[in-house]
């Protein structure tokens, strides 16, 4: 992809000629919010319920906003050739032309949206897909992590540690409950049955985590919300991450220890197909 082509209140302009005031507060104060949603041969997947989780964003920081999203993100993708590619959303709540930490209920928007090209995970298969290792650590996050606010600090943290200590994500635990990864949701599998925190205002409910949920239920596998600790965690028989961009994924080890045995495992091969099927009918329409 060569420059790209960026959508900025209104207008598609090149990334090199888009430009935000200083004083907008998505860059003082992370006043904002965002999503990140994944277009497979140009169809956003999830989209409505990305859309959805957007809203609820929106109105939990009190931001006023109505936009007829799919087509200025059907556009901005097409403007940047289409394929397979990954939409960053950012929503601030505007420019009040000084720093301030109050602001006025009716300051205008600023609406932010760039494009980067991702690899169509449902077509690699899963003999290609490779297990991931993972830290836990402490969760220090605002206690409305519901809400998919550009405040990232924390999770840019954990993330780097993980990094440092050799593995790919990090998953934190707060007073003795895991809640998600630094960049995804968590799952695990004990005697069947597939195990998720349940949702609260202390972790985002992810759109590929409900997706995760619809396919199991439909499928008939067990399933199960609720707090999950960390003895239990290591003795899973399989454990997985999710998010959009790249679905589900095995993990292989928890803190240097070996989990299961010590690869993929049959209920995550049984929902990478659920995924790899839900993919294809979505690329042929019947899943709009």
């Amino acid at each position: 992809m060569a420059e790209g082509i960026v959508y900025l209140n209104g207008e598609f302009v090149p990334a090199s000629e888009a430009k935000v005031s200083v004083f907008d507060r998505g860059f003082l104060f992370g006043d904002s919010v965002y999503e990140v949603i994944p277009f497979y041969r140009g169809v956003g997947f999830r989209l409505e319920q990305h859309l959805k989780r957007l809203r609820h964003s929106l109105s939990a920081l009190r931001i006023p906003l109505e936009k007829e999203w799919q087509g200025v993100l059907d556009e901005l993708v097409r403007r940047n050739g289409g394929g397979n590619v990954s939409v960053y959303l950012q929503i601030t709540r505007g420019n009040a032309g000084r720093r301030t930490p109050v602001y006025d209920e009716h300051m205008t928007p600023t609406v932010f949206a760039c494009c980067s090209p991702i690899r169509d995970i449902y077509a690699a298969g899963a003999d290609n897909i490779a297990g991931i290792r993972v830290i836990v650590t402490t969760d220090l996050r605002w206690h409305r992590c519901d809400i998919k606010a550009n405040g990232l600090l924390p999770n840019i943290l954990v993330l780097q540690q993980a990094r440092e200590a050799g593995a790919d994500e990090a998953l934190m635990i707060r007073d003795g409950v895991l809640t998600e990864g630094g960049s995804s949701n968590l799952f695990m599998v004990s005697n069947g049955v597939i195990y998720t925190p349940r949702l609260s205002s202390e972790i985002l409910g992810g759109t590929t985590r409900e997706l995760v949920l619809e396919l199991a239920r439909e499928a008939g596998i067990p399933l199960q919300e609720a707090d999950l600790s960390y003895e239990q965690l290591l003795g899973a028989d399989e454990v997985w991450i999710s998010s959009s961009t790249r679905a589900v994924l095995p993990v292989l080890e928890v803190d240097g220890q070996q989990i299961g045995e010590g690869g993929k495992g049959p209920l995550w091969l049984r929902m990478y197909e659920l995924f790899r099927q839900f993919h294809q009918r979505l690329m042929s329409g019947e899943e709009l």
